[in-house]
C-alpha cells in the first residue's frame, strides 16, 4: 500500500479505478474482510429484504465540484440519462412494489428530463425524494423557479450542507457555496418547507471534513437548527449524518493524505452488526445513467452490477423476481455504511 502513496502524479479517474482495485484485494482476504464480518454475525451472504426504492442516478453533470464527492460529478461530466432509459424506469415501477423514488446525480436537476420524470413519478403518487445542493437553485434563472415546482408535486428534499458556517461548508464544495445554500434555504422556507404542519419535508445532509466517523447524529442536528434558526431564520426537518465511503475523491484525499489505512481500521474497528441488518441495498436498487443495476450508488460508481443474469442487468430487462433472489455484491468500502450507529441516504440505521 504505501508504495501506492509514493506516487506524485494526479489521481485520473483511471488511475483512481486502479487503486481501488488494488486496495480491494489487498483487504478481501482473512477476518478484517467484510464478508468475514457478516459470516460472524450470520449475515452472508447479505440477501435483500422487500424492494421498495428506486434510486436514479440522473447523470454525473454538476455545477459543483465537491472534494468528498463518491460520484467525481463536475461540469465536465457529460453522462446524463436520457428520456428513453427514464422512461424505463417508470416501466419497471408499474410493474413492482416500488413506492419511492430518490433522484441523485451529479445535480438530478441538470438533466433536460428532470421536471418530466419528477410529474410522472407524482401522477403516479409514488414519493419523490430529490437530492439537491443547493447551489443548483441560484446557479441560473432557469433553476430559481425549483422549490415552488418542489412544493406542486410534493417532492421530499434532501440537500448536502457540510456545517452551519461558511468556512467549513467553502472548503469542501467551493467558495460561496454557503452563501448560495443560506439564500436557497430561504427561498424552500418560504415555500412552506421545513415549516412544521407544512407537509413538505426539507432534510439537510452532514459529510465530515475529513478521515473520521460523523458525531451522533441527534446532537448534531439539535445544534443545527439552532445555530441556523438564531443565524438565518432558516428551519429544516431533519439532519442525516452520513460516512464518507473510500472512494472516488475521497479515496483520492485519503491516498493522497497517506490516511487509507487508519481509515479503513477505524470503519472495520466500528462494525456493528445491528447496523449492518439495516443497510440501504436490501430494499433498493440503484440505476445508472445508461440503466444498468446496481445494489447502491456506491456500487455503480465502482462498476460492480447487480449479482443476477447478465440479461437482467439492465431496467429495460426488470425483473423484481430475480432481484429479490440475489446475493448483494460487496466490497471493503461496506463498512462505512456498517460504522457505528450506520449510514445510509436516510442517515444513521442504528
Amino acid at each position: 500500500m504505501k508504495s501506492l502513496y509514493a506516487l506524485n502524479e494526479p489521481l485520473s479517474s483511471e488511475r483512481v479505478q486502479l487503486l481501488e482495485l488494488a486496495i480491494s484485494s489487498s483487504w478481501d482476504n482473512g477476518a478484517a474482510s467484510f464478508a468475514a464480518h457478516l459470516t460472524k454475525t450470520n449475515l452472508f451472504p447479505l440477501k435483500p429484504i422487500k424492494l421498495e426504492v428506486f434510486q436514479l442516478n440522473l447523470g454525473k453533470m454538476c455545477n459543483q465540484v465537491c472534494k468528498h464527492c463518491h460520484v467525481d460529478a463536475g461540469p465536465d461530466r457529460k453522462e446524463i440519462m436520457t428520456r428513453e432509459v427514464i422512461d424505463l424506469c417508470l416501466l419497471a415501477i408499474d410493474q413492482s412494489q416500488v413506492h419511492t423514488a430518490d433522484l441523485t446525480g451529479g445535480a438530478p436537476e441538470m438533466n433536460p428530463e428532470f421536471r418530466y420524470l419528477v410529474e410522472q413519478l407524482s401522477q403516479r403518487k409514488i414519493k419523490v425524494i430529490v437530492r439537491c445542493n443547493l447551489t443548483i437553485i441560484m446557479a441560473n434563472k432557469k433553476y430559481h423557479d425549483l422549490p415552488a415546482f418542489f412544493r406542486k408535486n410534493k417532492v421530499e428534499v434532501v440537500s448536502s450542507l457540510p456545517f452551519y458556517t461558511s468556512a467549513k461548508t467553502d472548503s469542501q464544495r467551493g467558495d460561496g457555496v454557503f452563501k448560495s445554500s443560506i439564500e436557497a434555504l430561504k427561498l424552500l422556507n418560504k415555500e412552506g418547507y421545513g415549516i412544521e404542519g407544512s407537509g413538505l419535508i426539507l432534510n439537510l445532509v452532514y459529510n465530515p471534513a475529513g478521515a473520521f466517523l460523523p458525531p451522533e447524529q441527534h446532537a448534531l442536528e439539535k445544534e443545527f437548527k439552532q445555530r441556523l434558526s438564531t443565524s438565518y431564520q432558516i428551519s429544516f426537518n431533519n439532519l442525516f449524518t452520513i460516512t464518507n465511503l473510500p472512494v472516488s475523491r475521497f479515496l483520492d484525499y485519503l491516498i493522497k493524505t497517506q490516511n487509507f489505512e487508519s481509515y479503513m481500521h477505524k470503519l472495520i474497528d466500528a462494525y456493528n452488526p445491528i447496523a449492518a441488518t439495516g443497510v440501504m441495498c436490501r430494499n433498493m436498487i440503484s440505476i445508472g445513467y445508461d440503466g444498468k443495476l446496481y445494489d447502491c450508488d456506491f456500487n455503480q460508481m465502482l462498476a460492480l452490477e447487480v449479482e443476477i443474469d447478465q440479461s437482467h442487468r439492465h431496467i429495460g430487462q426488470f425483473s423484481e423476481l430475480l432481484l429479490a433472489d440475489r446475493n448483494i455484491v460487496i466490497n471493503q468500502h461496506c463498512f462505512g455504511c456498517t460504522a457505528g450507529a450506520g449510514s445510509s441516504c436516510g442517515g444513521t440505521t442504528v
